[in-house]
């Protein structure tokens, strides 16, 4: 699904008003059933409704909303913010058709004093201040406004987005005024903002409605944004040919496990057998050979001369893919063995964990980088690598994809709505995965899954796409069986074949 930005919904709204020669006005009443229709299948007509809108397309949508409610005999007391005697031609063509329905009673037009209403628990609030054309944070009335309805017990729907929450970046918004709603119904699909962990606070649950926006549009029109569908993953999956051995499934390498950290490489290679890989080999140090022959029997264990720690580069000849990081360690002549094992591999890389913590303390050595190179980082280890800590989602991705278009290659930014950084300057975000995989070891287990496809045959990109899909939807079959609470890394990996299974169905 693309996901457009907020001047690219407005080209949608406009060529949908062009091409299929609907009126803006009407395209607007669609709208407001749609919402209207939401509003009613949750809440009785017995629910006193507030109804709050602004002076532009948004507000025009929130008095199509009221009109509607009250023919269907709920109680509306409308209130129009028209401070500076400008509404849009939409919103003005509703405040007249408002005027001449059954909710004219308990229509309020605000232009100088406000009188607030009181707002009880019972009271169902209607957020239709600002949408989507808003660029930059209240302040004035409108904050104050704000700052009273999220102070009040009423229940919040917001049409589109929450009235001061911007699209795309919020970095410097201001939190205090932006609607916390219960519900945001937004049309079309979900705006940019609505995919960061810091904006959740203010949308409560989402849903999407299909307004028939037109198609073609959609379809036609290049978008920098994605978020990944299971239609869209199944396109990637290669088969299985019949004749297969373990010599034309790949051969994959992980380099992983200091001593005491020997359960990296146990996920790392388990994750990777399980996606489909023809051969893993694991190269680890020497006191992690009992361990790791007797977890993972089906690994080839490759042995560093280093009792404790990863020391040298071995020869990746042979190998079709390389994973190296998980649990490595940060000794300093792990750090040398690190650079120099990246320089020598021909085959893709995925760096993950230490090896990226080590990255970021040798921030000369990212020169060195091969193009096409993976990288897994938590949100963290991307802040450590770009040398830049922020605690804003939009920020923190602006920087992986500098960071992967810089390097000319993949940066995966682990989370909720995990983000693929591509090289050429698109993003892709997951829809799978949940909060009971935010557990030690899981990012293990994707570092795996990702270099097995990559030996496969996977493309990098396509790796990246299939890998974080299957990882996430693994965890949430994982999570419907154990639920989130009791969920481990290790659950993920048993979880990949039934994920499988659904993809290939």
């Amino acid at each position: 699904m693309k996901i457009f930005t907020s001047s690219q919904i407005h080209e949608l709204d406009r060529y949908t008003i062009e091409k299929e020669n609907i009126k803006s006005i009407d395209l607007m009443e669609r709208a407001a059933k749609a919402v209207t229709h939401a509003i009613t299948e949750r809440w009785s007509s017995l629910t006193p409704i507030v109804v709050f809108a602004g002076h532009g397309n948004n507000g025009g949508d929130a008095l199509a909303v009221a009109r509607m409610l009250a023919n269907e005999g709920y109680k509306v007391k409308t209130f129009l913010f028209n401070i500076s005697d400008k509404l849009s031609d939409d919103c003005n063509t509703n405040k007249q058709r408002l005027l001449e329905s059954k909710a004219s009673k308990g229509f309020i037009e605000v232009t100088t004093q406000f009188d607030p209403p009181e707002l009880t628990e019972d009271t169902l609030v209607v957020d239709g201040l600002f949408g989507t054309g808003l660029n930059k944070p209240l302040a004035g009335g409108f904050a104050a406004l704000i700052k009273y309805i999220n102070q009040s017990l009423a229940k919040v729907v917001s049409i589109d987005i929450p009235s001061g929450l911007l699209s795309e970046d919020n970095s410097y918004n201001v939190r205090a005024n932006i609607i916390r709603a219960n519900l945001t119904l937004s049309f079309h699909q979900p705006k940019l903002a609505f995919l960061f962990g810091d904006n959740q606070a203010f949308l409560g649950e989402v849903k999407i409605l299909d307004i028939r926006l037109s198609q073609e549009f959609i379809n036609k029109k290049e978008a920098n944004y994605s978020i990944l569908e299971e239609v869209d993953i199944r396109k990637l999956l290669l088969s299985r040919n019949d004749f297969a051995h373990k010599g034309t499934m790949g051969n994959a390498l992980i380099i992983a496990g200091c001593y005491s950290m020997a359960g990296a490489a146990i996920l790392a290679s388990r994750a990777c057998l399980r996606a489909g890989v023809g051969k893993t080999t694991v190269h680890t140090p020497r006191a992690n050979n009992t361990i790791m022959q007797t977890a993972v029997p089906e690994a080839i264990v490759h042995l560093d001369h280093e009792e404790t720690a990863f020391s040298e580069a071995i020869d990746t000849d042979g190998f079709d893919a390389l994973g190296i990081g998980p649990g490595l360690g940060k000794l300093e002549n792990t750090a040398i063995a690190l650079i120099a094992q990246i320089r020598r591999t021909q085959c893709p890389i995925v760096v993950d964990a230490d090896a990226l913590n080590i990255l970021a303390s040798h921030r000369a050595w990212m020169q060195q980088l091969p193009k096409g190179i993976i990288m897994t980082p938590h949100p963290k280890e991307l802040d450590r690598l770009t040398g830049a800590p922020t605690n804003n989602d939009y920020e923190r991705l602006v920087r992986a994809s500098d960071l992967a278009k810089s390097i000319q290659g993949y940066v995966l930014l682990k989370g909720h709505n995990s983000a693929l950084c591509l090289p050429d300057g698109n993003i892709a975000f997951n829809s799978t995965g949940n909060s009971g995989m935010a557990t030690a070891g899981s990012g293990d287990v994707l570092t795996g899954i990702i270099t097995a496809l990559l030996a496969r045959g996977y493309s990098q990109t396509n790796a990246c796409l299939v890998g974080m899909y299957l990882h996430g939807l693994a965890g949430d079959l994982a999570a419907r069986e154990v639920g989130k609470e009791s969920l481990i890394a290790s659950d993920i990996i048993n979880y990949l074949p039934k994920a499988f299974r659904r993809l290939e169905e």
